[in-house]
């Protein structure tokens, strides 16, 4: 029989907010935090994004060097342990659990990676014997693994690179080990730091990233009539998930999810396949959803395909269902960003708040979806979550109150 999984701890480092409580009432402010990025070559063009401000590994890891830690790692080791203090518990709490933890990140250490070959150009390669380190401390794989160290027990580890649903599918593949009886304890989630030069660069040329940096905070657009295209962000979201018999309280419970390709190539457009296996794997009717937290990363074409996908499965009834992207907000932290969704989305079932989407100004007929620039109280209890990536990755979790 499966097992009921919970969320017992949260721990959000996002632009918006780090820690449960900061980033709950940050992602309820109408308020953008994507701004110029200066530190560039102004002759590779304008950048902009959502970077996570005031953020110090030394006020939680003081024995770590941050320096030698990537900063998608730097981020997802807080975003544990704020996750396991929330919970109340501490590593040694977990000794004996073979805690599984299980990571998502789209992309590895650009930035780390760029400094090491522009010093082998400069210098020579008698210089790259001292850049070797760049191949453990930039992979995505050690972004889990520094959380299983940190743990100091034996832990099972696993890292999911599916493009912009990588965090998302780490939370569903965690999800499913517990419901299935094949883990007592996991700390799941995604982190991602892609606002360095290389990513910037490539972003802005795939027009997936604006060509302007003028009026930033206004950039990112869900929805909106007048949108353009996404805005990149970073940051981290982990979870602590436990059985039902685990003797901590349930912050919301996660009761489905799936995973599905587009069909031929129509970006998107998969979104109505792994919602509705997420519902069937929740046991749970369409008509059930009170609440869609959305992919919406205000780029022309994704929100109007994703606005489809939608209406296909839920026809009519799409417009009476509250829906909020908080991709405005804090832009689109490629793997990270399902996790930091998905964050928001319990917080809200918890606290009965729904998040603004931010720059929703002039509704477009053509993404019809009950969409709000302002906080709504709106007491949910069943939710779904999306997350869409390159190359056609969709994926979809099903949250409930608890």
């Amino acid at each position: 029989m499966r097992r009921r999984v919970k969320i017992t701890g949260i721990g959000p480092v996002t632009p918006a907010g780090i820690g449960r409580d900061a980033f709950f009432r940050g992602i309820n402010e109408p308020v953008s935090r994507i701004r110029a990025i200066k530190r560039f070559d102004p002759g590779a063009g304008p950048f902009v994004g959502a970077e996570v401000h005031d953020f110090d590994l030394g006020e939680f890891a003081p024995d770590e060097n941050p320096r030698r830690l990537s900063r998608h790692t730097q981020f997802s080791l807080v975003a544990a342990m704020l996750a396991m203090r929330d919970a109340g518990l501490a590593p040694a709490d977990v000794r004996g659990l073979t805690p599984l933890v299980v990571t998502g990140t789209s992309i590895m250490d650009f930035e780390k990676i760029g400094r090491g070959m522009e010093t082998v150009m400069k210098k020579g390669v008698r210089y790259a014997a001292s850049q070797g380190s760049i191949m453990y401390e930039a992979s995505v794989a050690n972004v889990a693994g520094k959380i299983a160290q940190w743990l100091d027990t034996p832990a099972r580890m696993l890292t999911m690179q599916t493009s912009c649903c990588s965090g998302l599918d780490a939370v569903g593949q965690a999800f499913e080990q517990i419901a299935a009886g094949q883990a007592e304890f996991a700390i799941a989630g995604g982190s991602e730091c892609p606002l360095s030069y290389y990513p910037l660069l490539g972003f802005n040329a795939a027009e997936l990233s604006p060509a302007t940096d003028e009026n930033p905070e206004r950039l990112c657009r869900p929805f909106d009539l007048w949108r353009t295209t996404g805005v990149l962000g970073e940051g981290a979201a982990m979870f602590v998930l436990e059985p039902a018999s685990s003797p901590r309280p349930a912050l919301a419970w996660i009761t489905g999810y799936g995973f599905a390709n587009d069909p031929d190539s129509q970006t998107a457009l998969g979104l109505t396949d792994a919602l509705r296996i997420a519902l069937a794997n929740a046991q749970r009717r369409i008509e059930e959803v009170q609440f869609i937290n959305a992919w919406g990363t205000g780029h022309r074409f994704i929100d109007a395909n994703e606005t489809y996908a939608l209406t296909r499965l839920f026809g009519a009834r799409l417009n009476e269902i509250p829906v909020s992207s908080i991709k405005g907000a804090i832009g689109t932290a490629l793997g990270a960003s399902g996790p930091i969704q998905a964050a928001s989305t319990a917080l809200s079932l918890h606290h009965g708040i729904l998040p603004p989407t931010v720059n929703w100004e002039t509704p477009d007929p053509g993404c019809p979806l009950n969409l709000s620039p302002q906080p709504r109280r709106i007491q949910a209890e069943i939710a779904v979550i999306n997350a869409h990536g390159l190359s056609g990755s969709n994926s979809a979790l099903v949250l409930e109150r608890a």
